[in-house]
């Protein structure tokens, strides 16, 4: 009998449809049924794994269902005799709030000592995992309350930081003492991988029940995965990048890339017709991610969904980069093009989500474009190349360090907040991780700009991947008004011309903590709230709970 080695997942969900991901042990039929509704589709087999995308049509709008998994016309989910209530899901529009939950950075390690303690207690310490806090609370709670969709933003694994489990398994197969060491190398080490991040009871059903939508940053490639062209360059010349990167993106596209995608993106998807009707996807999907390292041409990672009256946008700001002929974009002008065709209409508000923030601490901001300017030859060649080094030992490579797409994506939200692209939303907010700690940020535009909208950066990270208490006393130091005197002068001194606008942080913060971040949406009404994950002394610190540290209203 088949049996699921990974999910379900619930991944897309619509007014009327829901898409379902599942990794089985052997090529089997999968069905889900969805109450009345029911969809089988085969599994497809990429390099001795098997997988399943099952999309149920004719739903109810803005109703609840539950939903059963089969293979080969056994049941095998819900798990009987879980500690965990039936999996189930809304479709939109929902008469009720909408709920967002989001994050990133979050690395696989067991949920018990040492891993669960700081890291000045042990080197290993992560502490309590976000989500698993969240999964525990959504256990009691009514479903009413439950995340409609949960936006992990960048690092779901990190492949040059690989958990116990999978450094066991990689050691079995290679020589780690040699180059590239322990990193997850390809397309197998990958797979286990995801299965110890997403394979924990806990999460496994949290993923089944609230929908997720994905993108990419460096830590699943590697550290740094594009900063600049000469890194390309030289991580290009090493014997083990090409196995490497094409399994990263192998892995993406299989695991995370896939779901977001909607109904009708899958249909219209060549490539995932084509793995589908082979014995073997693996060579298409080695050919499709060798390109895509390549060249950014015909290739898009970003994605949008509707959350009702809320439009969401995914921005790749990795694999996208235009990194050559002297040119540094974020994204090519074809994915810019793209982007902002989504940003027109009426939507109550527009979230923009990308795994690196548009907005750092102003001094962070000012360091980044002066080190841009430099690296470009502003202070003559010699510091062009200290500038290179800096860049990559302190990982100066953001929206700020990208100058011309850091003003293309203000003017973007200008034109959207003063109606230039429809109905201006009541908010605009761009949701970002990376960077090891959370806040909210206000935006100003200058006047006569037309602004309608409120404009803000809503960052969180990470949901289980804490900084030592070393970092945040830097990262804390780099926030002062003194820090961001000084970033600025830097950046005049190389010619840097001010930002278009100007940006404040809302409330307390920064906030340092293993965390996941909430919005919560009625009609043109937004409030941001953000939860830490801590030991429930209820449960003798087994179990850990989420405790709120910031709330405010946005719009």
């Amino acid at each position: 009998m088949p049996a699921l080695t990974l999910g379900p997942l619930l991944r897309y969900v619509g007014e009327t449809c829901a898409a379902f991901w599942v990794e089985t042990d052997g090529p089997c039929d999968v069905t889900v049924r969805v109450e009345e509704s029911s969809e089988t589709e085969r599994t497809f087999h990429v390099e001795g794994h098997h997988y399943g995308l099952v999309q149920v049509e004719d739903l109810e709008p803005g109703e609840y269902h539950s939903y059963e998994v089969e293979l080969d016309g056994e049941t095998v989910w819900p798990e009987p005799d879980s500690a965990f209530p039936p999996s189930r899901f809304r479709t939109y529009p929902k008469a009720k709030p909408l709920e967002i939950a989001f994050g990133s950075c979050r690395v696989a390690v067991p949920n018990e000592e040492p891993y669960t303690l700081n890291k000045s207690d042990d080197d290993r310490g992560r502490e309590l995992d976000a989500l698993r806090a969240l999964a525990f609370r959504m256990r009691i709670e009514d479903p009413e309350d439950w995340p409609d969709i949960l936006l992990l933003l960048g690092d779901q694994v990190y492949a040059d930081e690989v958990s116990p489990r999978t450094e066991e398994f990689v050691r079995t197969r290679r020589d780690v003492d040699e180059e590239p060491g322990l990193l997850a190398l390809d397309f197998e080490e990958y797979t286990h991988l995801y299965s110890e991040s997403w394979g924990e009871p806990v999460i496994r059903w949290l993923l089944s029940t609230v929908s997720t939508a994905m993108i990419f940053d460096d830590h699943d490639v590697h550290d740094d995965w594009n900063t600049s062209a000469e890194w390309v360059k030289a991580i290009r010349k090493t014997d083990w990048w090409d196995e490497h990167i094409v399994g990263g993106l192998m892995s993406y596209w299989v695991y995370q890339h896939l779901g977001n995608l909607s109904p009708d993106e899958q249909a219209d998807n060549d490539i995932f017709a084509r793995v589908r009707g082979a014995d073997d996807g693996g060579p298409i999907l080695r050919e499709y991610a060798l390109r895509a390292d390549r060249e950014t041409e015909g290739m898009r990672w970003s994605f949008f969904r509707d959350l009702g009256d809320t439009r969401l946008i995914m921005i790749d700001s990795r694999c996208g980069r235009v990194l050559k002929d002297g040119k540094r974009e974020m994204l090519d002008d074809d994915e810019w093009a793209w982007i902002s065709d989504h940003c027109n209409g009426d939507f109550d508000h527009l979230l923009l989500a990308t795994s690196l923030p548009w907005l750092l601490s102003p001094a962070m901001h000012h360091l980044e474009a002066w080190n841009e300017a430099v690296c470009d030859g502003a202070w003559g060649p010699q510091a062009a190349k200290l500038g290179e080094k800096i860049r990559q030992g302190i990982d100066l490579e953001h929206w700020s360090a990208f100058h011309d797409s850091f003003e293309r994506l203000a003017e973007l939200q200008r034109a959207v907040g003063a109606g230039e692209k429809g109905k201006p939303p009541a908010s605009i907010v761009t949701l970002s991780g990376d960077v090891h700690h959370a806040y909210l940020y206000e935006v100003g535009f200058k006047n006569g700009s037309g602004l309608k909208s409120g404009v803000y950066q809503a960052t969180c990270s990470p949901l289980r991947n804490p900084l030592d208490h070393k970092e945040r006393r830097v990262m804390k130091l780099a926030m002062t008004g003194v820090a961001e005197k000084m970033g600025r002068a830097l950046a005049r001194s190389a010619g840097v011309e001010p930002p278009p606008i100007r940006w404040r942080q809302v409330g307390d913060g920064p906030f340092f903590d293993n965390m996941v971040a909430s919005l919560h949406v009625n009609g043109r009404r937004m409030d941001m709230e953000i939860e830490k994950a801590l030991p429930d002394p209820e449960k003798g610190g087994e179990e850990p709970h989420l405790e709120q540290v910031f709330e405010r209203r946005i719009a």
